[in-house]
């Protein structure tokens, strides 16, 4: 059995043991389960667990440990257990925390804890997290830790590794140790496999990369987590304007802003808040969602319209009322998967005004490649079961019609949505589902309405 299954049916082992130990009312051997439990795996369970039983859960955990489950939840489960907690046991659980998670941790807080919480950290860790806090929040800034180990290039390696020898222990990923000026400006790197391997006597100046690539201070992360795919970094050192060094981004800093932003785009599409919790309160939820089904029901008036628009059509040709959603059907699903492929392209950062156009044009030929086949298809099909030409031209021209429309206009809403700075993950499938129907609609009973007339 593969490892992950493994590990899955072993935490919903525990899950179900924890629950009814709970029932029974047996805590004492709740708190000994959790302390034998990861903080990821501490971090599961409560996201899999009912808001009440998440309470008790967090009552009983080891709060030498609950810095660590922090960093490992989500940003809306992360709010809600911050709430339950004192500013003094917020402060003693953040003492540990990489500085980006910090960061976050007191952005969330109202002004009097966010004060009460960084007046009671030592000055070290005050001033590091009050760096971070500067940076705007979705940046590089705010994903990097400040916990670098920086080197000098008139050294030897034989001095850097006694160094290291006493400091004992390195930062989590470390891969390069960062070379820098009296001014902490980055002048290059050294791989820890290089220092191992090279002459004690040799000088970091000779072994350094002078090449290494930094990260800006205020790159999106989105991007920082582009240049991470691309060139297979374990870590990053981050600089300011005039190139000094601030910090280092690593990769499971990226590996969760990957995840973040591939929750983003699967729950937009559903017009949902990534951030939801899947055991949050029911009103809470209802309104969340609210907003997007609000739109949604717009939306289908203004289709609704257009049908109003043929009423009269409607009535006189009957069986136009049974093929109508056919067209804007098949339209949809055509469109969907055109902006499907945008927004992924979009994300990965393979999409932009370089090449934008030229992929409009090959949706839309794509789209009305696709029109002359399934309306084809169509045209036979209603001919066959109706016994109408007629008819069957009429579907097969207007799902022709829609069809081209919609790989249009599945290429190009993501890309004018990205323009007016609207996320088109959230957006564009809304936005393309009521150009679908309407269009298809409208040529739908525009059409038989020609037909009639003639």
């Amino acid at each position: 059995m593969p490892i992950e299954a493994l590990d899955q049916e072993l935490t919903e082992q525990r899950l179900t043991q924890l629950n009814q130990a709970l029932s029974s009312g047996m805590f004492v051997h709740v708190r000994d389960m959790l302390q034998r439990m990861t903080a990821s795996d501490i971090a599961f369970i409560l996201e899999s667990s009912p808001p009440r039983t998440r309470q008790v859960l967090w009552q009983l955990v080891d709060q030498e440990q609950s810095g660590e489950i922090l960093e490992e939840l989500g940003e809306d489960m992360k709010d809600q257990l911050i709430s339950l907690m004192s500013p003094e046991c917020l402060a003693r659980a953040t003492a540990g925390m990489d500085t980006d998670d910090l960061a976050y941790v007191l952005r969330s807080l109202p002004d009097t804890l966010y004060k009460q919480v960084l007046h009671s950290m030592s000055a070290q860790d005050r001033a590091r997290v009050e760096q971070a806090l500067s940076y705007p929040e979705d940046s590089a800034g705010s994903l990097m830790n400040t916990d670098t180990v920086t080197l000098r290039p008139d050294v030897n390696v034989d001095v850097v590794l006694r160094y290291l020898r006493q400091r004992g222990e390195l930062p989590e990923a470390t891969d390069t140790l960062y070379v820098v000026d009296r001014r902490d400006i980055l002048l290059g790197g050294v791989k820890l496999s290089t220092l191992l391997t090279c002459n004690p006597t040799a000088g970091i100046r000779s072994i350094m990369d002078p090449e290494l690539e930094s990260i800006p201070v205020t790159m999106p992360d989105n991007e920082v987590a582009q240049l991470f795919e691309r060139h297979d970094w374990v870590s990053a050192p981050v600089v300011d304007s005039e190139g000094h060094l601030l910090g280092r981004i690593t990769i499971d800093d990226v590996v969760d802003v990957i995840r973040e932003d591939a929750e983003h785009s699967m729950m937009g599409m559903a017009g949902m808040d990534d951030d939801e919790d899947t055991f949050g309160p029911v009103f809470k939820s209802a309104f969340r969602r609210s907003l997007w089904l609000t739109f949604n029901l717009f939306a289908a008036l203004l289709a609704a319209s257009v049908s109003n628009m043929f009423e009269g059509t409607l009535e006189k040709f009957a069986t136009i009322a049974i093929l109508m959603t056919i067209v804007p059907s098949m339209g949809g699903v055509a469109g969907n998967q055109t902006l499907a492929l945008v927004i992924r392209g979009i994300a990965l950062g393979h999409i932009g005004q370089s090449n934008s156009r030229w992929l409009i044009g090959k949706e839309l030929a794509i789209g009305f490649l696709n029109g002359l086949l399934w309306s084809a298809l169509v045209f036979t099909a209603v001919w066959i079961w109706k016994g109408d030409l007629a008819l069957g031209a009429l579907i097969g021209g207007a799902m022709l019609i829609n069809m081209t429309v919609a790989g249009l206009a599945g290429a190009s809403i993501p890309l004018i949505l990205k323009k007016l700075n609207v996320d088109p993950a959230l957006a564009g499938g809304m936005v393309l589902t009521t150009v679908t129907d309407v269009i298809g609609l409208f040529a739908f009973l525009g059409l038989a309405t020609l037909v009639l007339m003639s």
